[in-house]
């Protein structure tokens, strides 16, 4: 009877430290990464996307000028 007890008693207590380490880096992770988002809250800007288009070769540079002075008005 003492060996299951000290099993369990001080055997698993090293799994409930690791579970306490792993949960406490998830909150701290998820707290950094929630203050690193850019102001847009990780979403690309329209000026981002089109200059990816004009990039990738789907606009012109004369669509592109002409866009992004929309954007910029």
């Amino acid at each position: 009877m003492n060996g299951n007890g000290m099993f369990f008693g001080g055997g698993f207590m090293w799994i409930f430290w690791i579970l306490v380490i792993v949960v406490l880096l998830v909150v701290i992770k998820a707290v950094i990464g929630t203050g690193l988002q850019d102001k847009n809250g990780g979403q690309e800007s329209p000026l981002d996307i089109l200059k990816k288009r004009y990039a990738k070769g789907e606009i012109n540079e004369d669509e592109f000028e002409r866009r992004r002075k929309d954007l910029e008005k």
